[in-house]
């Protein structure tokens, strides 16, 4: 931030589903990054004055007969033990506050994330906040808080790496319990169920976005949110899920023939998104361009399946590749953060390996989350079973 500035980031509101009804709250990703807090409708303020920085937190006052409805508000103690501010305030003093360090003439700019991933994406409170300010302190200028934190949400911090490794195992528990108990005839439902069932054992709230857990015809919606299909004998099955475990969102998919023995033409296919992913895995490090991971990605792929005799010419991959093969994660599971032109030493993001191969009605994806590190990268979900002869044998259990 520029000296005499200011930051303010809202944690978020709630969104109404029906008359009585609200949408699960979701704190708003750099608000939960900047002070590990998840409860709707906080707000962080940063007072820039010079080079000198101080913060406070404004949080909802205690309201019995509302917390008997919705649940236990965030405290004062608490605010500062879980954040570590030592300045909190409610959120009915917020306007007023920020409009006496508007006027007291040390500020010249607000920092706000007015971050949309598509126009059409509803307004936020940081939105009606800046018409607020265009309206009734124009003199303010308005900076674009997300790009800074972008960078900062690039680079994974150790408890954030931890955090991840603990989403891992939670995420790997909830795959294992989808292949243990598959077998033809189950519905996509009852796997999530499995999958739920298994994460749930670690807290109430650790799906990290709607698990895409789908069988046969419906792998092949990339998206799949349904869970109506059936599970048939030859069919594979596809899961693409990641628990939330401290705010950080992993992400890996796993595919499975239903029986738990890849047939022939499963087998090849599988095998070149495999050795496509120990490849990346075998190559990624500091110094390797960013956009060169899904590129080689595909190239690589795309000669395995060629050599297969299942791809006539490496140019027409996207027959078969639909979607990229990289993307970072963190807080969220398609982390917002700066795109790097080279990786560098504790980023993490995905390699993702999808085959579709609609004639043989074969789909699903090998999708795994690399740390880089100084010398090299960690896959840091190499544990969950991810070749033949490990689902195999898991499944054969």
């Amino acid at each position: 931030m520029k000296p005499d500035s200011l930051l303010v980031i809202f944690s978020g509101n709630e969104i109404r589903k029906t008359n009585d009804e609200f949408y699960p709250f979701f704190a708003h990703r750099n608000f939960v990054y900047l002070t590990g807090l998840e409860q709707k409708e906080l707000v962080l303020v940063a007072m820039k004055d010079g080079e000198t920085v101080k913060e406070r937190i404004y949080i909802l006052k205690p309201d019995m007969m509302a917390e008997r409805w919705t649940g236990k508000r965030i405290n004062k103690a608490e605010a500062e033990l879980i954040a570590g501010f030592t300045d909190v305030r409610y959120t009915d003093s917020f306007i007023k506050d920020i409009s006496a360090l508007f006027a007291s003439g040390k500020f010249e700019r607000v920092y706000l994330d007015l971050y949309k991933a598509d126009l059409s994406d509803i307004d936020m409170p940081a939105h009606g906040f800046a018409g607020l300010i265009k309206k009734e302190y124009p003199y303010m200028l308005i900076d674009n808080a997300d790009v800074l934190i972008r960078k900062l949400r690039l680079i994974k911090q150790p408890c954030e790496i931890e955090a991840l490794r603990m989403a891992e195992k939670i995420t790997g528990e909830g795959i294992l319990a989808m292949m243990i108990s598959s077998k033809p005839g189950m519905y996509e439902y009852q796997y999530k169920a499995e999958f739920d069932r298994a994460i749930g054992q670690y807290g109430p709230y650790m799906h990290g976005f709607p698990p895409i857990i789908s069988a046969g015809q419906n792998n092949f919606c990339i998206h799949y949110y349904s869970y109506t299909g059936q599970a048939h004998d030859g069919d594979m099955v596809l899961n693409d899920v990641g628990a939330n475990y401290m705010g950080l969102i992993n992400d890996v998919s796993r595919g499975w023939p239903v029986n738990g023995r890849f047939t022939d033409k499963q087998r090849i296919l599988y095998e070149c998104a495999l050795k496509t992913s120990d490849h990346m895995f075998s190559i990624i490090r500091p110094g390797m361009k960013m956009v060169d991971v899904d590129k080689t990605i595909r190239e690589f792929n795309a000669g395995l399946l060629v050599d297969a005799g299942v791809l006539d010419d490496v140019r027409n991959i996207g027959k078969y590749m639909w979607h990229g093969g990289a993307h970072h994660i963190g807080f969220d599971v398609h982390d917002v953060v700066a795109t790097p032109d080279v990786i560098d030493e504790n980023m993490c993001f995905c390699v993702d390996i999808g085959i579709y191969h609609e004639e043989w009605g074969i789909g699903f994806r090998l999708e795994d989350n690399c740390l880089v590190k100084k010398d090299g990268c960690e896959n840091l979900s190499s544990f969950i079973p991810r070749t033949i002869e490990e689902i195999e044998d898991v499944m054969r259990k």
